[in-house]
């Protein structure tokens, strides 16, 4: 799916479609990259997976650079740090982490319908203990009006990860020794 020169370069820690899949589906905050002015664009967003379509949608404001930078080419990062593994010298200091670039096309949502099953995928992804019409209004014509809804039409990924080793001497988390 992804061209060769955008693989990892660490064959050993390389996933599958199907790794890269569950992790897109449960993963946080995607850095959203677009280009603007001949220059990278990256933004922190929240998105939803939809895995029949094989694109991801985001949220973010009616004005702005996102917004503005589409339709374009895009690509996707979404990770997990896991513990910091030290080492005897600096350079062989390593990290445990999972991750996920997705590269694609990015446009604007201009279809109400869809835009609205969008954003009820985001919520359902990151509210799924809240329901519509309980516990908040559900998305209305007017809001669908006042947000952008972005697509990413997938057309390649790669995942790599660095797994946990439970008896890695002196690993620990960053946020641990954090002030």
């Amino acid at each position: 799916m992804t061209p060769e020169h955008l693989h990892p370069r660490r064959k050993d820690r390389s996933k599958d479609e199907e790794w890269i899949r569950a992790f897109l589906r449960r993963g946080g905050v995607g850095v959203l990259a677009t280009v603007h002015d001949g220059r990278p664009f990256p933004i922190p967003l929240n998105y939803a997976y939809d895995e029949d379509r094989a694109a991801l949608y985001l949220h973010t404001a009616l004005q702005g650079a996102s917004r503005g930078n589409l339709p374009g080419p895009v690509a996707l990062c979404v990770y997990e740090m896991g513990r910091m593994l030290p080492a005897d010298e600096a350079l062989e200091f390593g990290v445990e982490y999972k991750s996920v670039v997705v590269f694609g096309e990015g446009s604007i949502v201009e279809d109400p319908e869809e835009a609205g099953a969008a954003l009820v995928q985001i919520m359902e992804k990151y509210a799924p203990h809240l329901k519509a019409g309980q516990d908040y209004r559900p998305v209305d014509p007017d809001e669908i009006r006042r947000t952008a809804v972005l697509r990413v039409d997938i057309e390649g990924w790669s995942g790599k990860e660095k797994a946990e080793r439970p008896d890695f001497p002196g690993a620990y988390r960053f946020e641990d020794v954090r002030e």
